[in-house]
């Protein structure tokens, strides 16, 4: 990892992935760390042979965390005659994903890339369930940035490597000719450069603020945060880059598919109902994630929460030009559970296309159609999907199938 990574010393910083982090998730590749860790989580998993296994949720403090924080808070798992624990909040991926391994939480929400790397690269038995949510991230930049090509020579934040956000932005800047580069601090950049950073999610609307860097491409509400602190603005939203990807999804460990299925089946039924739910209830999910909630799930304010989930008028954005795509009608954030093996073909090959840092050799040998089939169980999302009401009332099409939509 070079030393242009951003190093996060805040004691309240969110959800990055800093150099410290990125080097403890590497070291969970090799057998010597991670054997321990195993250990522990079947010891754990073997304290609860059968379905009495509470739920354990990990989770970061975005709206990528929804479905699993309104399962807890409105009582979901409990409708499905499971326990809960109070879900746990973590600072950075590295440190849900140690959790995760070692068994002190069993549901988590990752990065659909990072998924990739915690199976294949780091070769940690455990398969995506369902999505979480669909859409959710977008570019911000500093308000004197009117195009993509004002990026030329500067900085762009990005939240981790393995992120859709690393892999659109990427897109965005070569179709306008940009080239990605990993500077130092200090070190020139080009004006037909742009110089991507890791940066912690809760750090990136100060730097914006400080003009450190020149934009952002990260989840809600961090976005809207930056638009209703007037520090800057929306340049594109992820979503109208990929028609309603993914960006986090719902982490299970094979071994408690594999021993406690109807616990699985249970855990995913809740997390789907609750994606129906605040389908169609975004203000009153706002205020259950809100800093003001007395749940204090997250720190953030009612109001960016707001934008991100109850605000669906894209009318100001499509007169500013932000929208590119308005035929899609795409919600800002949407929770379609389904997961799409052709969206998780085309993951792979996205990100054999993305600059990386660190080692991603095991990228090149992943075969996407194997991917679509080993790193997702869709058993319980689909009969999870029929009894909420079917794929109609998450808006997907009834035979679970479709194609995939990238236009930058």
């Amino acid at each position: 990892m070079k030393n242009n990574v951003h190093i996060c010393v805040s004691s309240d910083c969110d959800c990055g992935m800093t150099r410290r982090d990125f080097l403890r998730m590497s070291a969970l590749a090799t057998a010597s760390t991670a054997a321990p860790l195993l250990f522990a989580g079947d010891a754990r998993a073997q304290a609860h042979r059968g379905d009495d296994q509470p739920v354990k949720i990990g989770y970061l403090p975005i709206t990528d965390a929804t479905p699993l924080l309104v399962a807890h808070g409105r009582k979901l798992f409990e409708e499905q005659g499971l326990k809960t624990e109070t879900p746990r909040l973590f600072r950075s991926w590295a440190q849900i994903v140690e959790a995760f391994v070692s068994g002190q939480v069993n549901v988590i929400h990752l990065l659909s890339p990072a998924t990739l790397w915690v199976r294949y690269g780091s070769k940690f038995p455990a398969k995506v369930v369902a999505w979480n949510h669909v859409n959710g991230s977008a570019l911000t930049v500093l308000n004197e940035i009117n195009s993509v090509a004002d990026l030329g020579g500067k900085t762009v934040a990005i939240p981790f490597w393995y992120s859709i956000h690393n892999i659109l932005l990427q897109k965005i800047l070569a179709a306008h000719k940009l080239t990605v580069v990993t500077r130092g601090r200090g070190d020139a950049v080009k004006p037909n450069e742009v110089n991507l950073v890791v940066l912690a999610p809760a750090e990136m609307v100060s730097a914006l603020a400080a003009k450190s860097i020149a934009g952002f491409i990260v989840a809600e509400p961090f976005n809207a945060a930056a638009e209703t602190a007037g520090v800057g603005k929306i340049l594109r939203f992820s979503g109208d880059v990929w028609k309603n990807h993914a960006c986090c999804v719902t982490f299970l460990a094979e071994r408690d598919l594999a021993d406690k299925p109807e616990w699985s089946q249970r855990v995913t039924n809740a997390i789907v109902n609750a994606q129906l739910w605040a389908r169609s209830n975004q203000a009153e999910t706002a205020k259950l994630l809100s800093a003001s909630d007395s749940h204090r799930y997250t720190p953030h304010a009612l109001q960016p929460l707001t934008k991100v989930l109850a605000v669906t008028d894209y009318s100001a954005y499509e007169k500013r030009g932000i929208i590119a795509h308005p035929a899609w009608q795409q919600r800002r954030i949407d929770f379609q559970p389904y997961p799409f093996a052709s969206y998780t073909e085309e993951l792979v090959r996205a990100m054999v296309q993305t600059k990386v840092e660190g080692d991603a050799r095991f990228l090149a040998t992943l075969d996407p159609k194997f991917a679509a089939r080993d790193l997702v169980d869709d058993r319980f999302v689909r009969k999870a999907i029929a009894a909420a009401g079917g794929p109609g009332a998450f808006g997907l099409p009834a035979n679970l199938l479709r194609t995939e939509t990238l236009a930058v």
